[in-house]
């Protein structure tokens, strides 16, 4: 990912949390989003990246983006570990269903291994049937830890997912 790609890059995050949270996250807080704030995260977050956290993007058949993956150390609070974590993956609405989050899940997972870590972990919201069936697909496990957070007054749960990973 480059500097160039975050405006696409929120596009397909803002695009997918509005898709993929209607009625599990409160509405106010989905339309509030913003994608031109969140370019300017992303912005701000490439500037400063130390090599540890790493943005993949896929490109359609035109060399659009049509989705995007983050992973990097597992965070407890602000502990990292030697877990690695799968921060986000976000697949543009029109090309889901069609390989694109399969390949960066996969290529998340070649490079968390190569890079010695033992799992991956990542959290996905309790009621997301879809993302928990493609996650549990790829092997992926629920592996019993549930965390809420708050958004807008209310809370939603969170389950974490491991896989182990080859060394």
């Amino acid at each position: 990912m480059t500097l160039a790609d975050c405006e696409r890059v929120a596009e397909i995050r803002v695009g997918g949390w509005r898709g993929a949270y209607r009625s599990l996250i409160p509405q106010s807080y989905l339309d509030g989003l913003s994608v031109e704030a969140d370019a300017e995260r992303r912005r701000r977050h490439l500037s400063q990246d130390d090599g540890r956290v790493v943005n993949l993007v896929a490109e359609g058949t035109g060399g659009e983006l049509v989705g995007w993956a983050c992973h990097g150390p597992y965070r407890e609070g602000e502990v990292r570990s030697e877990d690695a974590e799968l921060y986000a993956l976000y697949v543009h609405p029109d090309h889901v269903g069609r390989g694109v989050g399969r390949a960066l899940l996969t290529e998340s997972v070649a490079r968390c291994s190569a890079a010695g870590h033992g799992r991956l972990l990542l959290w996905v919201l309790k009621g997301n049937d879809r993302a928990r069936r493609f996650y549990e697909r790829a092997g992926f496990r629920a592996d019993g830890v549930e965390e809420p957070f708050e958004v807008d007054g209310v809370a939603v749960l969170e389950v974490r997912y491991s896989r182990p990973l080859e060394r």
